[in-house]
Formats: C-alpha cells, structure tokens, sequence
C-alpha cells in the first residue's frame, strides 16, 4: 500500500520511520502499536549484543587491531618523516640519483609503493587471518536472529 495524502501509511514500508511518529500523518490518526516490530528488534539487539561479546569476535576484533595499528604507526610516521624532511631538508632530498632522478622524487613515489603495498598486505590479512572467522560470526548471528523471532 502506498501512502496517501490521507495518512495511511504501510508499515512496511522501508521509508517509513516509526520513530518520526506524527510526520506525515493526519492529526487525528495514531500510530499503530508496533509491538512485534518492537520485540522483534529487542531480539536482534541481544542477538548482535551476545555476538559482540562472544570470544570468537573479541579475537577477529583482536587480529583486526594487531594488524591495523602497526599498520597506521609505521605509514603514518613513513608519511611525517617524507613531508618533514621535505620541509626542513629540501637539499637531501634534491640530491640527484640518477640523471633527473632524485631523492625526494624517489621518496614520493615510494609513498605510492608503500600505499598499494600495505592495502595489498591488509587485503591478505583480512583474507588469511578474518574474513573465515567473520563469515560464521555472520551465520552463527544470522542463525541465532532466526531462532528468536528477529528478521531473516
């Protein structure tokens, strides 16, 4: 059922916000009660809550962190090293290496390398390492939903 101008509105609808309840509507039209999208909610909540909490997502979070830090720290500081050293010595990086090459020329592209080096390395660690484990969390709580009555 499509909404009209009189307020009706198909409450399964996916544009339609329960909580903005009254936009939209007639002054004298009530929201229905929303009781089964309501527990049906509370249920995905605490299934998604158990799931946060369970050991297996602790350690994909645990290898997520062990990789992404590092990560960050190492290209970040490889970053601020390049732009300071740019900053306060440009002569070494105008250094020539080899005919018009230099070394800031170098360093820059080397930010290019670095860049696609540590997405490919992320790329295998998420690959290696996560997306087995994340995958049956997925259907662990996609299964649990079912069982207790939430969206499938």
């Amino acid at each position: 059922m499509q909404p009209s101008n009189s307020g009706d509105v198909a409450h399964d609808d996916p544009w339609y916000d329960a909580l903005a309840s009254g936009w939209g509507e007639s002054a004298g039209a009530g929201v229905p009660p929303a009781r089964r999208e309501r527990d049906t909610t509370a249920a995905a909540a605490d299934v998604y809550l158990e799931v946060q909490r369970s050991a297996a997502f602790q350690e994909v979070r645990r290898r997520y962190r062990r990789f992404v830090v590092p990560a960050v720290f190492v290209f970040f500081t490889w970053y601020v090293a390049y732009v300071v050293t740019a900053t306060t010595s440009p002569g070494l990086l105008a250094r020539p290496v080899a005919g018009a090459v230099n070394v800031g020329m170098l360093a820059g592209l080397g930010q290019f390398l670095t860049t696609f080096l540590l997405t490919w390395a992320y790329v295998r660690h998420a690959r290696l390492r996560r997306d087995r484990a994340a995958l049956e969390l997925r259907w662990g709580a996609q299964e649990l939903a079912r069982g207790r009555g939430g969206p499938s």
